[in-house]
Protein backbone atom coordinates (compact mmCIF):
# COMPACT_ATOMS: atom_id res chain seq x y z
CA UNK A 1 0.00 0.00 0.00
CA UNK A 2 1.54 3.52 -1.36
CA UNK A 3 -0.05 6.22 1.46
CA UNK A 4 1.52 9.35 -0.25
CA UNK A 5 2.45 9.96 -3.44
CA UNK A 6 5.93 12.02 -3.60
CA UNK A 7 9.30 12.28 -1.68
CA UNK A 8 8.43 15.54 -1.14
CA UNK A 9 4.91 14.38 1.13
CA UNK A 10 6.31 12.23 3.18
CA UNK A 11 6.29 13.31 7.35
CA UNK A 12 9.94 13.35 7.99
CA UNK A 13 12.40 11.45 9.26
CA UNK A 14 11.78 9.09 6.13
CA UNK A 15 13.97 6.16 4.85
CA UNK A 16 14.10 6.59 1.02
CA UNK A 17 14.68 3.92 -1.52
CA UNK A 18 15.65 4.55 -5.07
CA UNK A 19 14.18 1.86 -7.13
CA UNK A 20 16.19 2.11 -10.17
CA UNK A 21 19.72 2.35 -8.29
CA UNK A 22 18.65 -0.73 -6.22
CA UNK A 23 18.05 -2.25 -9.38
CA UNK A 24 21.17 -1.42 -11.05
CA UNK A 25 23.28 -2.89 -8.11
CA UNK A 26 21.90 -6.08 -7.93
CA UNK A 27 22.38 -6.28 -11.79
CA UNK A 28 25.69 -5.44 -12.03
CA UNK A 29 26.60 -7.67 -9.17
CA UNK A 30 24.55 -10.35 -10.70
CA UNK A 31 26.88 -9.99 -13.89
CA UNK A 32 30.43 -10.15 -11.54
CA UNK A 33 28.73 -13.13 -10.17
CA UNK A 34 28.26 -14.94 -13.55
CA UNK A 35 31.06 -13.32 -15.17
CA UNK A 36 33.47 -15.53 -12.32
CA UNK A 37 31.56 -18.64 -12.62
CA UNK A 38 30.99 -18.42 -9.12
CA UNK A 39 27.39 -18.20 -7.06
CA UNK A 40 26.24 -15.24 -5.61
CA UNK A 41 24.39 -15.72 -1.84
CA UNK A 42 23.15 -12.22 -1.48
CA UNK A 43 23.19 -11.23 2.53
CA UNK A 44 19.97 -9.66 3.47
CA UNK A 45 20.98 -8.09 6.49
CA UNK A 46 21.32 -4.59 5.35
CA UNK A 47 17.65 -4.25 4.10
CA UNK A 48 16.02 -7.35 5.07
CA UNK A 49 12.53 -6.90 3.19
CA UNK A 50 10.98 -9.82 0.55
CA UNK A 51 10.82 -7.16 -1.64
CA UNK A 52 15.08 -6.45 -2.03
CA UNK A 53 15.48 -10.27 -1.33
CA UNK A 54 13.44 -11.05 -4.70
CA UNK A 55 15.39 -8.26 -6.19
CA UNK A 56 19.16 -9.51 -4.84
CA UNK A 57 18.30 -13.18 -6.25
CA UNK A 58 16.66 -12.31 -9.72
CA UNK A 59 13.42 -13.60 -8.15
CA UNK A 60 14.65 -17.23 -7.32
CA UNK A 61 14.11 -16.83 -3.55
CA UNK A 62 16.77 -19.34 -3.37
CA UNK A 63 20.88 -19.06 -2.28
CA UNK A 64 20.67 -16.29 0.57
CA UNK A 65 22.66 -15.40 3.72
CA UNK A 66 21.17 -14.06 7.05
CA UNK A 67 22.58 -12.32 10.50
CA UNK A 68 19.86 -13.01 12.76
CA UNK A 69 16.98 -16.01 12.75
CA UNK A 70 14.53 -13.62 12.88
CA UNK A 71 15.44 -12.89 9.04
CA UNK A 72 16.17 -16.43 8.44
CA UNK A 73 12.25 -17.07 10.43
CA UNK A 74 11.12 -14.27 8.31
CA UNK A 75 12.29 -15.38 4.94
CA UNK A 76 11.49 -19.28 5.27
CA UNK A 77 7.58 -18.14 6.27
CA UNK A 78 7.61 -16.17 2.65
CA UNK A 79 8.61 -19.45 0.58
CA UNK A 80 12.79 -18.68 0.95
CA UNK A 81 14.98 -21.92 1.25
CA UNK A 82 18.59 -22.29 0.86
CA UNK A 83 19.43 -19.73 3.95
CA UNK A 84 22.69 -19.39 5.49
CA UNK A 85 22.63 -18.47 9.24
CA UNK A 86 26.21 -16.35 8.31
CA UNK A 87 26.62 -15.80 12.46
CA UNK A 88 28.39 -17.98 14.90
CA UNK A 89 26.03 -20.11 16.46
CA UNK A 90 24.04 -19.10 19.69
CA UNK A 91 23.62 -21.74 22.18
CA UNK A 92 20.52 -20.35 23.46
CA UNK A 93 19.33 -20.61 19.39
CA UNK A 94 20.10 -23.92 18.43
CA UNK A 95 16.54 -25.31 19.09
CA UNK A 96 15.18 -22.67 16.78
CA UNK A 97 18.17 -23.84 13.91
CA UNK A 98 17.04 -27.20 14.87
CA UNK A 99 13.25 -26.37 13.51
CA UNK A 100 14.37 -24.84 10.49
CA UNK A 101 17.06 -27.26 9.14
CA UNK A 102 14.03 -29.57 9.57
CA UNK A 103 11.28 -27.62 7.73
CA UNK A 104 13.56 -25.93 5.21
CA UNK A 105 15.70 -28.17 1.94
CA UNK A 106 18.73 -26.70 2.82
CA UNK A 107 18.87 -24.65 6.16
CA UNK A 108 22.70 -24.17 6.40
CA UNK A 109 24.60 -23.33 10.25
CA UNK A 110 28.21 -21.71 11.08
CA UNK A 111 30.66 -22.58 13.35
CA UNK A 112 34.00 -21.96 14.58
CA UNK A 113 34.58 -24.44 17.54
CA UNK A 114 34.44 -28.19 18.80
CA UNK A 115 31.90 -27.05 21.23
CA UNK A 116 29.52 -25.49 19.14
CA UNK A 117 29.95 -28.77 16.79
CA UNK A 118 29.19 -30.72 19.99
CA UNK A 119 25.79 -29.03 20.41
CA UNK A 120 24.56 -29.83 17.41
CA UNK A 121 25.80 -33.34 17.48
CA UNK A 122 23.85 -34.01 20.12
CA UNK A 123 20.70 -32.57 18.38
CA UNK A 124 20.28 -35.27 15.66
CA UNK A 125 17.59 -33.81 13.43
CA UNK A 126 14.32 -36.27 11.72
CA UNK A 127 13.98 -37.92 9.03
CA UNK A 128 17.74 -39.09 8.45
CA UNK A 129 18.32 -35.36 7.77
CA UNK A 130 22.00 -33.84 8.71
CA UNK A 131 22.74 -30.40 9.42
CA UNK A 132 24.72 -28.21 6.95
CA UNK A 133 27.55 -26.89 8.58
CA UNK A 134 29.62 -24.07 7.35
CA UNK A 135 33.56 -23.35 9.28
CA UNK A 136 33.87 -19.70 10.34
CA UNK A 137 37.39 -18.97 8.67
CA UNK A 138 39.14 -15.81 9.64
CA UNK A 139 41.47 -14.56 7.32
CA UNK A 140 42.55 -11.63 8.79
CA UNK A 141 39.23 -9.88 9.44
CA UNK A 142 39.74 -10.38 13.44
CA UNK A 143 36.09 -10.88 14.02
CA UNK A 144 35.18 -14.80 14.22
CA UNK A 145 36.71 -18.00 13.19
CA UNK A 146 39.16 -20.40 13.11
CA UNK A 147 42.47 -19.10 11.43
CA UNK A 148 43.11 -21.06 8.47
CA UNK A 149 46.97 -21.52 8.94
CA UNK A 150 46.27 -23.45 12.68
CA UNK A 151 46.47 -27.36 12.43
CA UNK A 152 43.42 -26.98 14.88
CA UNK A 153 41.46 -25.70 12.20
CA UNK A 154 41.90 -28.98 9.97
CA UNK A 155 41.08 -30.86 12.76
CA UNK A 156 37.67 -29.27 13.33
CA UNK A 157 36.97 -29.48 9.81
CA UNK A 158 37.84 -33.03 9.62
CA UNK A 159 35.20 -33.43 12.84
CA UNK A 160 32.31 -31.93 11.01
CA UNK A 161 32.84 -34.06 8.09
CA UNK A 162 32.87 -37.49 9.92
CA UNK A 163 30.44 -36.88 13.07
CA UNK A 164 27.14 -39.00 12.31
CA UNK A 165 24.55 -36.29 11.34
CA UNK A 166 26.63 -33.28 10.40
CA UNK A 167 28.14 -32.61 7.32
CA UNK A 168 30.75 -30.20 6.10
CA UNK A 169 28.64 -27.46 3.86
CA UNK A 170 31.86 -25.01 3.05
CA UNK A 171 34.18 -22.98 4.30
CA UNK A 172 32.65 -19.32 4.92
CA UNK A 173 35.04 -15.86 5.36
CA UNK A 174 34.46 -12.38 5.75
CA UNK A 175 36.50 -9.96 4.43
CA UNK A 176 35.71 -7.39 6.69
CA UNK A 177 39.06 -5.77 6.41
CA UNK A 178 38.04 -4.19 3.12
CA UNK A 179 36.35 -1.59 5.21
CA UNK A 180 39.82 -0.52 6.26
CA UNK A 181 40.89 -0.02 2.88
CA UNK A 182 41.30 3.60 0.57
CA UNK A 183 40.74 2.68 -2.99
CA UNK A 184 40.55 -0.21 -5.44
CA UNK A 185 44.20 -1.48 -5.17
CA UNK A 186 43.78 -1.96 -1.47
CA UNK A 187 40.26 -3.70 -2.23
CA UNK A 188 41.76 -6.20 -4.38
CA UNK A 189 45.14 -6.84 -2.30
CA UNK A 190 42.21 -7.72 0.98
CA UNK A 191 40.41 -10.04 -1.82
CA UNK A 192 43.79 -11.46 -3.10
CA UNK A 193 45.02 -12.55 0.58
CA UNK A 194 41.21 -13.54 1.91
CA UNK A 195 41.32 -15.52 -0.94
CA UNK A 196 44.52 -16.78 -1.07
CA UNK A 197 44.06 -17.80 2.62
CA UNK A 198 40.95 -19.70 1.63
CA UNK A 199 41.91 -21.36 -1.81
CA UNK A 200 45.39 -22.52 0.52
CA UNK A 201 42.91 -24.13 3.30
CA UNK A 202 41.19 -26.17 0.83
CA UNK A 203 43.82 -27.74 -0.38
CA UNK A 204 44.81 -28.75 3.22
CA UNK A 205 42.15 -29.90 3.85
CA UNK A 206 42.51 -31.74 0.55
CA UNK A 207 45.58 -33.55 1.69
CA UNK A 208 44.22 -34.41 5.14
CA UNK A 209 41.78 -36.26 3.39
CA UNK A 210 38.66 -34.21 4.06
CA UNK A 211 36.17 -33.37 1.39
CA UNK A 212 35.13 -29.96 1.43
CA UNK A 213 32.29 -28.95 -1.59
CA UNK A 214 32.11 -25.09 -1.10
CA UNK A 215 34.51 -22.16 -0.38
CA UNK A 216 32.43 -18.51 0.13
CA UNK A 217 34.24 -14.94 0.69
CA UNK A 218 32.62 -11.83 1.11
CA UNK A 219 32.05 -8.16 1.85
CA UNK A 220 30.87 -5.76 -0.69
CA UNK A 221 33.93 -3.87 -1.30
CA UNK A 222 36.25 -7.05 -2.43
CA UNK A 223 32.58 -8.00 -4.53
CA UNK A 224 32.61 -5.18 -6.26
CA UNK A 225 36.12 -5.08 -7.16
CA UNK A 226 36.91 -8.75 -7.99
CA UNK A 227 39.99 -10.50 -8.59
CA UNK A 228 40.38 -13.05 -11.34
CA UNK A 229 41.39 -15.41 -8.41
CA UNK A 230 37.91 -15.03 -7.00
CA UNK A 231 37.09 -17.70 -10.02
CA UNK A 232 38.36 -20.60 -7.99
CA UNK A 233 36.03 -19.98 -5.35
CA UNK A 234 32.25 -21.81 -5.34
CA UNK A 235 30.46 -18.63 -3.67
CA UNK A 236 29.94 -14.46 -2.83
CA UNK A 237 28.50 -13.46 -0.06
CA UNK A 238 28.01 -9.36 -0.24
CA UNK A 239 25.28 -7.37 1.31
CA UNK A 240 25.47 -3.30 1.25
CA UNK A 241 26.21 -3.68 -2.12
CA UNK A 242 22.38 -3.50 -2.65
CA UNK A 243 21.63 0.27 -1.25
CA UNK A 244 25.52 1.76 -1.15
CA UNK A 245 26.51 4.34 1.61
CA UNK A 246 28.81 6.98 2.37
CA UNK A 247 31.38 4.82 3.84
CA UNK A 248 31.68 2.32 0.41
CA UNK A 249 32.24 5.55 -1.68
CA UNK A 250 34.97 6.40 0.76
CA UNK A 251 36.27 3.34 0.50
CA UNK A 252 36.12 3.41 -3.22
CA UNK A 253 33.41 0.12 -3.78
CA UNK A 254 30.86 2.27 -5.32
CA UNK A 255 30.33 6.27 -7.00
CA UNK A 256 28.22 8.68 -5.17
CA UNK A 257 25.51 7.50 -8.07
CA UNK A 258 25.20 4.37 -7.07
CA UNK A 259 23.93 5.59 -3.24
CA UNK A 260 20.12 4.12 -3.48
CA UNK A 261 19.48 5.49 0.47
CA UNK A 262 18.32 8.88 1.90
CA UNK A 263 17.07 9.83 5.27
CA UNK A 264 14.48 12.78 4.78
CA UNK A 265 14.10 15.41 7.19
CA UNK A 266 12.87 18.78 7.43
CA UNK A 267 13.86 22.28 8.94
CA UNK A 268 11.95 23.12 12.27
CA UNK A 269 14.15 25.78 13.34
CA UNK A 270 16.68 29.10 12.51
CA UNK A 271 18.95 29.75 15.13
CA UNK A 272 20.95 32.64 13.46
CA UNK A 273 22.93 33.64 17.24
CA UNK A 274 24.84 29.97 16.60
CA UNK A 275 24.41 29.87 12.78
CA UNK A 276 22.83 26.82 12.61
CA UNK A 277 19.41 24.96 11.69
CA UNK A 278 17.44 22.74 13.29
CA UNK A 279 16.22 19.41 11.71
CA UNK A 280 13.87 16.80 12.58
CA UNK A 281 16.31 14.13 12.29
CA UNK A 282 18.23 12.62 15.55
CA UNK A 283 20.21 9.64 16.03
CA UNK A 284 17.13 7.25 16.44
CA UNK A 285 16.48 8.19 12.16
CA UNK A 286 20.29 8.29 11.27
CA UNK A 287 22.61 6.74 13.88
CA UNK A 288 25.66 7.48 15.36
CA UNK A 289 27.64 5.46 13.51
CA UNK A 290 29.91 8.21 11.43
CA UNK A 291 30.97 10.01 14.79
CA UNK A 292 34.34 11.40 13.36
CA UNK A 293 34.89 10.30 9.91
CA UNK A 294 32.72 13.11 7.88
CA UNK A 295 34.16 16.34 7.06
CA UNK A 296 29.91 17.27 6.60
CA UNK A 297 29.81 15.32 10.26
CA UNK A 298 26.77 12.55 10.70
CA UNK A 299 26.08 12.33 6.63
CA UNK A 300 26.37 13.47 3.77
CA UNK A 301 23.74 16.87 2.86
CA UNK A 302 22.15 15.97 -0.40
CA UNK A 303 22.89 18.50 -2.82
CA UNK A 304 25.04 21.23 -0.23
CA UNK A 305 28.22 19.65 0.47
CA UNK A 306 28.73 23.63 2.09
CA UNK A 307 26.58 22.36 4.94
CA UNK A 308 27.81 19.70 7.85
CA UNK A 309 25.27 17.66 10.18
CA UNK A 310 27.63 18.33 13.60
CA UNK A 311 25.18 16.96 16.29
CA UNK A 312 22.09 14.75 16.81
CA UNK A 313 20.50 14.16 19.73
CA UNK A 314 17.51 11.41 20.24
CA UNK A 315 14.96 13.37 17.81
CA UNK A 316 17.24 16.22 16.45
CA UNK A 317 20.06 17.31 14.41
CA UNK A 318 21.82 20.48 13.90
CA UNK A 319 23.26 22.05 10.94
CA UNK A 320 25.80 24.52 10.14
CA UNK A 321 27.77 25.97 7.06
CA UNK A 322 31.23 25.09 6.88
CA UNK A 323 32.48 28.17 6.96
CA UNK A 324 31.17 31.36 6.49
CA UNK A 325 27.41 32.89 7.80
CA UNK A 326 24.35 30.59 6.57
CA UNK A 327 21.66 31.74 4.26
CA UNK A 328 18.69 30.64 6.07
CA UNK A 329 16.50 32.17 3.10
CA UNK A 330 17.76 29.10 1.23
CA UNK A 331 16.41 27.04 3.92
CA UNK A 332 12.75 28.18 4.91
CA UNK A 333 11.30 26.34 7.46
CA UNK A 334 9.18 23.03 6.30
CA UNK A 335 11.55 22.35 3.91
CA UNK A 336 12.59 19.06 2.82
CA UNK A 337 16.42 18.04 3.85
CA UNK A 338 18.21 15.15 2.29
CA UNK A 339 20.38 13.58 3.68
CA UNK A 340 22.90 10.80 2.36
CA UNK A 341 23.83 8.03 5.31
CA UNK A 342 27.87 6.96 6.16
CA UNK A 343 26.06 3.15 6.68
CA UNK A 344 22.89 2.75 5.05
CA UNK A 345 22.71 -0.62 7.42
CA UNK A 346 22.62 1.22 10.65
CA UNK A 347 20.10 3.86 9.05
CA UNK A 348 18.17 1.53 7.60
CA UNK A 349 17.79 -0.78 10.91
CA UNK A 350 16.08 2.86 12.42
CA UNK A 351 12.93 2.65 10.24
CA UNK A 352 10.02 0.34 9.78
CA UNK A 353 9.16 1.26 6.50
CA UNK A 354 11.15 2.36 3.74
CA UNK A 355 9.53 4.65 1.23
CA UNK A 356 10.55 2.62 -2.43
CA UNK A 357 10.26 5.83 -5.23
CA UNK A 358 10.89 5.93 -8.95
CA UNK A 359 12.33 9.57 -9.80
CA UNK A 360 10.79 11.32 -6.72
CA UNK A 361 7.47 9.30 -6.89
CA UNK A 362 6.45 6.84 -4.44
CA UNK A 363 5.94 3.86 -6.13
CA UNK A 364 6.18 1.05 -3.00
CA UNK A 365 6.32 0.42 1.21
CA UNK A 366 8.72 -2.34 2.19
CA UNK A 367 8.42 -2.81 5.13
CA UNK A 368 11.84 -4.82 6.80
CA UNK A 369 11.45 -7.77 9.47
CA UNK A 370 13.26 -6.63 13.03
CA UNK A 371 14.31 -9.14 15.58
CA UNK A 372 17.34 -11.78 17.08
Amino acid sequence: MVSVGSVQQLLTPAFTVDIQKVENNATRMIERCRALGVQLRPHMKTHKTLECADIMTGGSRRCIAVSTLAEARFYADHGFDDILYAYPLPFDKVDICMELAECLEMFHVLIDSEVALAELVKRRLKDGKSWLVWLKVDCNNGRAGVRPENPAAVTLANSIATFEGVELAGLYAHCGNSYHATGVQEIQAVAQETTTAILEFMERLEKAGVRCPRCSIGSTPTCSHPIADMARLNELHPGNYIFYDVQQMMIGSCQMDDIAVRVQSRVIGHYPHRNQLLVDCGWTALSLHSLGMLPTGYAIIDGHPDLKLVGMTQEHGRIEPASGKLDFDKFPLGSLISLIPYHACSAAAMHPVYYVHSEGRIVAEWRPTRGW
